[in-house]
Order: structure tokens, then sequence, then C-alpha cells
């Protein structure tokens, strides 16, 4: 039974954020991750203590935090309205408010000084997905264009990366493909030890009909993250659009066995019933039954 790829989701390169998903998009961990205690016996500055609060009431009344950050906004100016733009972007992220998170972020990203490159680079990258997420793939590509020049000026390997992903994400939204592959290209090469940029490129050149390139791509992510179900799913979707029914069955009962009832291990379940049952080879005439 031939397995067609229209009938997988996995078969759609998954660099477009999902609206519908609660998981904060595009929120890098120095950022999402609230301020540390300082070392020294000194307390906390108030703008980091505002900031700690908000971001702790995000996770239990993303609506409240929302509205403080929108007050707060608007009654300061300089670091402090910096960082109420951070927090109202990520109550608004987390409450599928695009628009306003991507307003957030960008204003944060503008108000910041402009020789702070690297936090100029995030908060510019959790604005393009911010973009991304509310449908405009197009300014998208365009604030995620920024964020990488801020992100190379800021000589950080890691945000050119992340910034670089995301602009594949927007091109394949934007129905440009063949160009998503040199960003993916780039985001291997500055993080090879980053799962998620060789899964992509994995998916983008298995769209593109590179299936021997595709394969490479799939061992890599396998090589970094081995348990991660979403890489074992795309393995199998190579290995069968190339033939290999046995090892994309053999794939797909890997993510079975190795993550029982997750979302993962059902799609795997769903993909080894379009491949139907496993054919038994052919018996030597007269070998016993």
């Amino acid at each position: 039974m031939m397995l067609l790829p229209v009938l997988l989701p996995i078969a759609l390169l998954q660099v477009g954020p999902n609206p519908t998903v609660t998981t904060p998009l595009g929120v890098p961990d120095e950022l999402a991750n609230r301020p540390a205690r300082p070392a020294d016996p000194s307390p906390p500055d108030p703008t980091s203590i505002w900031l700690s609060s908000c971001l702790t009431l995000i996770e239990t009344d993303p609506a409240r935090a929302h509205s403080q950050a929108q007050i707060r906004r608007s009654e300061t100016s300089g670091a402090q309205r910096v960082i109420a733009n951070h927090c109202l972007g990520i109550a608004a992220t987390e409450l599928g408010l695009w628009d306003d998170a991507r307003t957030a972020f960008l204003d944060a990203r503008n108000e910041s000084p402009v020789d702070e490159k690297r936090i100029r680079a995030r908060f510019g990258t959790m604005a393009g997905n911010a973009a991304l997420a509310g449908g405009d793939a197009a300014l998208a590509l365009e604030l995620l264009s920024l964020a990488r020049e801020d992100a190379v000026s800021a000589a950080s390997a890691p945000l050119q990366a992340i910034a670089a992903l995301d602009m594949a994400r927007a091109l394949v939204a934007l129905d440009r493909p063949g160009e998503a592959l040199p960003p993916l290209e780039a985001a291997t090469s500055l993080t090879p030890e980053d799962a998620e940029g060789w899964l992509l490129k994995a998916t983008l050149l298995r769209r593109l009909d590179r299936l021997g390139d595709a394969q490479a791509a799939i061992e890599r992510a396998a090589a970094v993250a081995p348990q991660q179900g979403a890489i074992g799913l795309e393995a199998g979707v190579i290995a069968a659009l190339s033939g290999r029914q046995d090892s994309a069955r053999a794939s797909w009962q890997s993510v079975i066995d190795t993550q029982p009832g997750s979302a993962a291990a059902e799609d795997a379940k769903e993909y080894l019933e379009q491949l139907g049952p496993q054919s038994e080879a052919p018996q030597p005439e007269g070998a016993p039954q």
C-alpha cells in the first residue's frame, strides 16, 4: 500500500507556528526565564522585581498580567518601558493575541539601546514569531531579517541560528520553499547540536524530493536527539517515500515503544495503519508452511 504524503500531518514542513497551540512561540530561554537572584546581598532593583512578578502572574492569570503590563507601559519610559513590553508580549503570546505580541516585542526591540544588539536580536525574533503566528509571513520575514542582522552584529551564533530557522518558516509559509534551504543550512552550521534545525532541514529536503539528502539530515537529527518523537515520525516518512517500508515501520514502532500514550505515538499508529500490514517474503517452492 503506497503511503501518500498528503495523508501525513508531518508531510507539511513544520516550520510554521500553529496558532492553536498554547505553548508560547518564539520565546528564547534567555527572555522567558525570570531574572536570576543576584549573587550579592543587595536587594534586586524594583524593575527586576516587577518583571519577575509579571512573568509569574502569566503562569496563572495571563489576562491580568497583560492588563498590568499595558498599564505599566503607558506609565513608564526607557528601560522600564522595555521591560513592560517584554512581559506584555509574553502575556499576549500566551493569550494568542498575536498583533499585541508583535507590537510589544517590536517596541521593546526598537526602544532598546542601539548598541545592545543581542537584546534587539532577541526581541526582533520574538516579534517575527508573533507576526508569523498571526498569519503575516511577509512581515515576519522582514522582522526576522532585521533580527538576524542584529544577531550577526552581536556575534551570537545561537541567536543567528534562531532567526535563520524562523526565516525558513516564514519562507515556507510564503510558498518559497527553495529559498528556505539556505537559512536552514546556516542554522545547522551555526548550531550543529540543535536537533530542530536538522529535523526542519530533513523535512524541507524531503518536500523538495531530495530524499537522499533528507535521509542524511534526519540521521543527524536522530544522533542529536534519538528519543524525539517528531524525528522518528519524519524518519519513517522519508523511509516510506524512499521505498524502504520495513525501515518506516521500524521508525514508527520505535516512537510507539519509547513514547507510549504521546501524541507522537498516536500519529505513528496512524502512519502504520496507512502503510498497511507487512508483506511476507515469498516462500521457496516446496518449503514447509
